[in-house]
């Protein structure tokens, strides 16, 4: 693996080797000694433009398990707040010898621009650009469907036949572009519920079916809701009429909960608008799947930078793992 940029173009094959080799990594973290030598001597730059807490801590968290050196790059106090741009940016981690770039940028495209550019020979790996994409939420968000799906018999198997409903804000959320593409890869079928206003304007092309009710796609009985955040700060118009409207006809309550299907599980990327798109009860229940996902979380960005900086294992260190 090159570079890791979207899940539009991450084949069946590849997406399921980044959670076999996630579910080694999960088993390494079972362990009394969770420091793995793999990447001793690699260099992982964290490079984000945009605010971040979970997803910068837990690249960092994978990098530094892997024994990999870790360097976190803000924008904020940084030379790119005095006009640098995205090239001296990256001819600058060049320099340092970067192995891996973990950019997270508010334009959508950027990581396929510093991975195509030339500007560097590092690999690079998308940690959200603008309203386009997040693969590794997306990985991570399969992985739990996945275990929680099959348990300990989860390695090789895909998702078909899965129901995944995606609930919310799908206009502004690149999780839910990059959930879409990977979850219909691997075999799941797949609605989106939203206001019509949240919605894309052209989703013709994308495998989903449309509801824009939430109690009509909750009877159908998914196997997974995951539930989106309404991003207040990308919204620059009024997407529906007050946030108690919004929770009202699309917040998952403690009605909603139980009118899930026995088994049904409920996702949410973080961080939670608690009272908005999910409730207290929602948000605490066995069936959430919200701490669950921060710690595969940290297996699956360890198999990704595996992946990109190690390459195939040999048989003898996949047993060795396992």
């Amino acid at each position: 693996m090159r570079h890791l940029l979207d899940t539009q173009h991450l084949s069946r094959a590849a997406a399921l080797e980044i959670l076999d080799v996630a579910e080694d990594m999960a088993d390494t973290q079972r362990r009394e000694v969770k420091k793995l030598p793999t990447l001793r001597g690699k260099t992982v730059v964290n490079l984000f433009f945009e605010d971040s807490t979970r997803t910068r801590i837990s690249f960092e968290a994978a990098a530094k398990r892997l024994s990999a050196d870790v360097i976190n790059f803000s924008a904020k106090g940084s030379s790119v707040s005095k006009g640098e741009s995205l090239q001296d940016t990256a001819q600058t981690l060049q320099a340092m010898g970067a192995d891996a770039v973990v950019i997270r940028h508010g334009a959508s495209g950027a990581p396929r621009t510093l991975a195509t550019s030339g500007w560097i020979t590092a690999g690079v790996v998308n940690a959200g650009d603008g309203t386009h994409e997040h693969p590794t939420q997306a990985l991570l968000d399969a992985f739990t469907i996945r275990k929680r799906t099959y348990g300990d018999g989860s390695r090789g198997r895909d998702l078909d036949g899965i129901r995944a409903t995606i609930v919310g804000d799908v206009l502004h959320s690149r999780v839910a572009r990059s959930n879409v593409w990977l979850l219909h890869t691997l075999g799941a079928q797949v609605t989106l519920v939203a206001p019509p206003t949240l919605v894309p304007q052209d989703v013709s092309g994308w495998p989903v079916e449309i509801d824009y009710d939430l109690d009509h796609a909750i009877a159908a009985g998914p196997d997974a809701l995951m539930m989106l955040r309404i991003q207040l700060e990308r919204m620059s118009a009024a997407y529906f009429p007050t946030e108690r409207e919004y929770s009202r006809r699309y917040g998952l309550d403690a009605r909603r909960l139980d009118a899930l299907a026995d088994g049904s599980i409920v996702l949410h990327p973080g961080p939670m608008n608690r009272g908005l798109e999910i409730s207290a009860e929602a948000a605490d229940s066995p069936r959430s799947t919200v701490l669950e996902q921060v710690a595969n979380g940290v297996s699956v960005r360890m198999a990704v930078l595996y992946l990109l900086l190690a390459g195939e294992r040999p048989e003898t260190e996949r047993e060795d793992a396992r």
